[in-house]
């Protein structure tokens, strides 16, 4: 009976952990700007593989595997959101249309203007 329990909880969470995949696939397909598109994958990656582990820990019981699969969701924890950020800054500092968008603190307003009709010239402007 404990066995069919754990059975039913397991695939509760595992039917959670696919609609956040496909949550987070229909998100990534679907905004239109690309800060957006890097937030819903990042949220899904970590919650999904979150859920999908804790899942695998439940299935096992307590042993060494379930003690590896939480040293994994803690290097999961750490490196997903660094990679996030990591490409959001690299889409940050390398697109130009992205100073339309973004409201940097410091910046006056005029020095947005001349760097977007800098950027419709044609001409490079450093990253701030």
């Amino acid at each position: 009976m404990l066995a069919w329990i754990r059975f039913f909880i397991v695939a509760a969470i595992m039917l959670f952990a696919l609609s956040l995949f496909v949550s987070e696939l229909l998100g990534f397909y679907r905004f239109g700007f690309v800060m957006n598109r890097v937030h819903a994958a990042g949220i899904g990656d970590t919650l999904g593989l979150f859920s999908v582990i804790l899942a695998l820990m439940i299935a096992e019981g307590i042993s060494m595997v379930t003690l590896k699969l939480l040293l994994l969701v803690l290097f999961m924890w750490f490196s997903s959101p660094t990679s996030t950020h990591f490409v959001s800054q690299i889409e940050y500092f390398t697109n130009p249309s992205l100073y339309s968008h973004v409201r940097r603190e410091g910046i006056s307003e005029e020095e947005l203007s001349s760097r977007d009709t800098e950027n419709k010239e044609g001409g490079e402007s450093a990253p701030l």
